[in-house]
């Protein structure tokens, strides 16, 4: 098979499509960062690339959803934003190169784009008047900088801005100068708009202001055998460390001084909190393990920390729910939505309406300024962020997020237990070897863990002290391990539903089951 020679025809129409296609990019860039620049300015959450990525993540089924935090974990959003820059990145080049022969194609595919960036804006829940701005002002740029650039790219005879073939021959230096320039542009655009994001510099400098209130119950200690074996994950979880799954693309900013908690729907009297005067309750310290739905056996999405906030059932007590109630719906300031059942939230668990993590206020990814924290739901019905709403309502009367997504609408935690140390697929020598790991039944707690070695017989594990039955505890077992290629198996028991199954079932209603099992490869010593 041979190739036809380039001929001084084609070069330059190869030429001139390239640099069609880097004009269609240029130009989606100039947009998106006129875009960011005008919403760090008027309102952020108008930025129409992160809108079009909340109304993606919205409109998620729960089947992609899973998919996205198997494959990706808590860089699951980071992964989504990559996507959708190169997606616009090709479909940019693909209308650059099209805008060669069809002149209107650029334009209009530049108006599409900011059109369905302000739809997206204009929609989100905390949408303001002047939410279609940034998108309208993204797309005049995009539409002048693609124009500028096409003329360019190519001499122009007559109103086209391009021929199939061009005798005259491009003028070179006028483009890579437009480009240049243009690329500065979208540059100093994006990143100005992300140094001045006033709204999110106001509420940093509002939370730097606030002082960790003092509790009037706080925490136990944590018991000195609570830590395991070395290699198992720390008891206590830092800040840093927890794990964050949400729907929210971008950690919302969102100012203290005029947050607001409002508890309404079927009570007999609506109450309105300020975070003074939440600061100013009788708050109290717990630990409480909090686990993700979405997280499968032997996964890692689950973390434990010292939480500081107000009991949910002292503020209801003042709302006084009304007959006929049976579920709370927590609402973000994103409009995110979780269902609770009322009784959790009026028993004696420390439910708590969290203002501080492990000693310090909650960190912007993690709720600030207030959450929702409560021992034994899945995080979905129960740990909302970002907490300004509670509405007393019925299960039959309203839905959540998840809900409307397939999921159950109401999400008790599993009975789960995992094995971390050795890790899977490690190989170790013949003799005494350190096994250990971490179960939870949070709101029940762990009564035992078994480890089993092969198809063998099911042999207990030493239980490291318990914090609270809010929390997981850690366990061990020592292995006589002999050469060869052998698998492990843990499974946990707690004293209200026994030992953990072993049926496997995915994440997907209400979380996943099954024993999680390793392979470890064992050498001779």
């Amino acid at each position: 098979m041979t190739h036809a020679p380039v001929t001084d025809r084609t070069r330059p129409v190869r030429s001139a499509r390239r640099r069609a296609a880097l004009s269609g990019v240029l130009a989606a860039a100039v947009t998106l960062a006129v875009a960011q620049l005008v919403a760090a300015v008027v309102s952020p959450p108008a930025d129409p690339f992160v809108a079009v990525g909340d109304a993606f993540v919205d409109a998620t089924p729960a089947w992609l959803k899973d998919f996205a935090i198997g494959a990706f974990g808590v860089h699951d959003k980071t992964a989504l934003l990559v996507s959708m820059g190169l997606v616009i990145a090709l479909v940019a080049a693909g209308v650059g190169m099209l805008a060669r022969s069809r002149p209107w194609v650029g334009p209009t595919a530049v108006a599409l784009l900011g059109a369905a960036g302000a739809l997206a804006a204009a929609t989100r829940p905390d949408a303001g008047y002047l939410a279609v701005v940034p998108s309208l002002l993204g797309t005049l740029g995009g539409v002048l900088a693609l124009r500028a650039l096409l003329v360019r790219s190519e001499r122009v005879t007559g109103t086209q801005l391009a021929e199939p073939t061009v005798s005259a021959g491009p003028d070179r230096r006028s483009f890579l100068t437009a480009a240049a320039a243009v690329a500065v542009v979208a540059t100093l655009a994006s990143a100005t708009g992300t140094a001045v994001g006033a709204a999110g510099r106001a509420a940093a400098a509002a939370r730097d202001r606030l002082r960790l209130p003092i509790p009037r119950r706080a925490a136990p200690p944590v018991p000195p055998g609570a830590q395991g074996i070395p290699g198992v994950v720390d008891v206590v979880t830092r800040n840093e460390d927890f794990y964050r799954i949400d729907t929210a693309l971008t950690v919302p900013r969102v100012d203290p001084d005029t947050w607001t908690l409002r508890v309404h729907g079927m009570v007999d009297e609506e109450v309105v909190l300020t975070l003074d005067e939440l600061f100013a309750s009788d708050l109290v310290e717990a630990y409480v393990t909090l686990a993700c739905v979405s997280n499968p056996v032997g996964g890692e999405l689950v973390g434990n920390a010292r939480w500081l906030g107000l009991p949910v059932r002292e503020v209801l007590r003042r709302a006084r729910p009304q007959a006929g109630a049976d579920m709370v719906l927590s609402r973000s300031v994103d409009g995110f939505t979780a269902s609770t059942p009322l009784p959790v939230l009026t028993d004696d668990r420390d439910a708590l309406i969290a203002v501080a993590m492990n000693g310090e206020l909650l960190p912007p990814a993690h709720g600030f300024p207030v959450r929702l924290v409560v021992p034994g739901l899945y995080g979905y019905v129960s740990a909302t962020k970002w907490l300004s709403e509670l509405e007393v309502t019925r299960f039959a009367d309203q839905d959540a997020y998840w809900t409307v997504r397939g999921w159950s609408p109401q999400g008790p935690i599993k009975t789960s237990s995992r094995i971390e140390v050795p890790r899977a697929g490690a190989s170790v020598a013949a003799g005494d070897v350190a096994v250990g790991g971490t179960a939870w039944a949070q709101h029940r707690g762990i009564t035992g863990v078994e480890v089993q070695v092969d198809d063998g017989r099911w042999q207990e594990a030493t239980l490291a002290d318990e914090i609270r039955v809010d929390t997981w505890r850690q366990w061990s077992w020592t292995w006589a391990a002999e050469p060869g290629r052998h698998v492990l198996r843990v499974r946990a028991t707690d004293p209200v539903d026994g030992v953990q199954t072993g049926e496997v079932a995915d994440v997907i209603p209400d979380g996943a089951t099954g024993w999680h099992e390793i392979e470890v490869d064992v050498r001779p010593a």
